[in-house]
């Protein structure tokens, strides 16, 4: 069975996704700057260990249509998707299979409706409690001393031209500047007041031992007809978020499962001293931890068969009720 595409309406959203497969749902959430297509890989795996796999467009990316600005692209408006996706799918749950923001998100959801989530799956952004202080309390001091994206990506429009300008040179700069072939760290080297492709290495040439060009162009093509800003506005979202998430829960109840990559930066930089120490203590029925040896960031990408692996043999665990009929 060929993946096939189809638009669902949210109710806010005209949200495109892509699905393969006849199953219990799982559901793919992407980070920054991807697509649904980062999980074009794990599809056919899915699909062939019996699972409905479903990867959306998020908000703001390739053919999804939604509303504008910060607050359309909150945790809790993406989250509103993802529940219409399920009630579109005629499922009470699923599991659901988060990156980067998709992370985060991904985390979010478990805490916001954990009786719609079957388990989770996340990739390189550990669980870590609400901190006290929103998150540019956190960046800003951080961006007098040195370039740092988190800071860049906040004022409107400057990114957002940078980037379209040079779609696609942007994506393969940045893939290789976060995978397990780079230190991206070392972009901190470089001064606040620079752009994003300043700072960024050369990527090598094409084809890489994880990626070929033929990828690369599906992404750029979609950012070459959408542009940054939709993508850019889930970064002026972060304070937002951080605002709307007071009153939750600090633990994560529902099943749990983590995958990083063994040179991940936002393991490296961005998730504290003991990151998965501070996982454990919140999310109880964390089920398997696994580090992959030599990845980077983009480990669906730069360890297939790992990743691929790592899912499958853990949905199996999850016992995971038959579903015979499909919309």
């Amino acid at each position: 069975m060929e993946p096939t595409q189809r638009f669902v309406d949210t109710g806010e959203a005209r949200m495109r996704v892509v699905e393969q497969g006849r199953g219990f749902p799982v559901i793919l959430c992407h980070g920054f700057p991807h697509g649904w297509y980062v999980w074009h890989r794990q599809l056919p795996a899915l699909a062939a260990a019996g699972y409905r796999a479903i990867a959306p467009d998020l908000r703001g990316y390739g053919r999804t249509e939604a509303p504008e600005g910060v607050e359309a692209h909150t945790n809790r408006a993406v989250i509103g998707d993802l529940l219409a996706l399920l009630d579109d799918l005629g499922a009470e749950r699923a599991v659901f299979v988060g990156l980067d923001f998709g992370a985060q998100l991904v985390w979010e959801l478990a805490l916001r409706a954990p009786e719609r989530v079957a388990g989770i799956f996340v990739l390189n952004n550990p669980y870590a409690p609400r901190p006290p202080k929103p998150p540019s309390a956190f960046w800003t001091r951080a961006a007098e001393r040195h370039f740092l994206h988190l800071a860049y990506f906040q004022t409107p429009g400057v990114a957002d031209a940078e980037l379209a300008a040079r779609p696609k040179e942007f994506l393969a700069r940045v893939f290789y500047s976060l995978s397990g072939d780079y230190h991206y760290l070392d972009t901190w080297k470089n001064p606040p007041g620079l752009g994003y492709l300043d700072v960024l290495p050369q990527a090598p040439a094409f084809p890489w031992p994880w990626l070929d060009e033929t990828e690369l162009d599906t992404l750029a093509t979609e950012f070459e007809r959408t542009g940054f800003t939709g993508p850019l506005s889930w970064y002026r979202a972060l304070d937002r978020n951080w605002e709307l998430t007071a009153d939750l829960p600090t633990t994560v109840e529902v099943p749990a499962h983590f995958l990083y990559g063994e040179h991940d930066p936002d393991m490296e930089g961005f998730s504290g001293r003991d990151p998965l120490t501070t996982m454990r203590a919140h999310v109880p029925d964390l089920r398997a931890v696994e580090k992959v040896s030599g990845a980077g960031h983009l480990v669906q990408l730069e360890r297939t068969e790992a990743v691929n692996a790592f899912l499958t043999t853990n949905l199996a665990a999850l016992n995971l009720p038959q579903v015979t009929e499909a919309r």
